[in-house]
């Protein structure tokens, strides 16, 4: 696991760490010092830590003016035991929300498997988009992950989507696709 890093093609657009609206304003890095484990496997040390012990983000592009956020994921999402929701709801969702952002593209491929609990953080999030024609949407989610997401009906509030081919894309140009798709699936 230490050797998947989060995707780099777009820092010459976004640089979380630079950004002061971003939950990871000001964080150093390290390229040689690994600290952080997901079950006592070390990950890549660019991934960002916010509360949860078993799952990581990285911010990879926001734009404030079109509303939208791309956060990458890596891990198990865990929140039977570790409320992971809470804590991304909290300590990056949140935040990002009192900046407007109202449509989340979060790329799940390296969610490794999903347990789940209630539904409360999931649907909060969701109504709170809702009110501002915004949406949530998981990108390429392993099957198997899906399988356990579909199971609870969470699908119901965070949109599950496949783009294999995402990293081809600019950060805007993948928002736009993933915007006319939605926007179509309501005409």
């Amino acid at each position: 696991m230490h050797n998947i890093e989060p995707f780099y093609n777009w820092r010459h657009i976004y640089v979380s760490e630079e950004d002061k609206r971003s939950p990871f304003y000001g964080r150093v890095y390290s390229e040689f010092e690994f600290s952080q484990t997901i079950y006592n496997y070390y990950i890549h040390p660019q991934w960002d830590d916010f509360g949860s012990r078993t799952l990581y983000v990285k911010v990879l592009d926001v734009d404030y003016e079109l509303n939208f956020v791309i956060i990458e994921m890596i891990g198990e999402w865990n929140d039977a035991i570790e409320n992971d929701i809470m804590e991304l709801k909290r300590e990056v969702i949140d935040l990002f929300s009192k900046q407007n952002i109202s449509k989340f593209i979060l790329i799940t491929e390296n969610i490794l498997n999903f347990h789940s609990s209630d539904r409360d953080y999931y649907q909060e999030w969701y109504e709170e988009v809702s009110e501002e024609n915004g949406w949530i949407v998981a990108l390429n989610m392993p099957e198997a992950t899906q399988h356990d997401f579909k199971k609870k009906k969470l699908n119901y509030y965070i949109e599950l989507m496949d783009i294999p081919e995402w990293r081809t894309y600019k950060p805007y140009h993948l928002f736009k696709k993933i915007d006319t798709i939605l926007m179509n699936r309501l005409s």
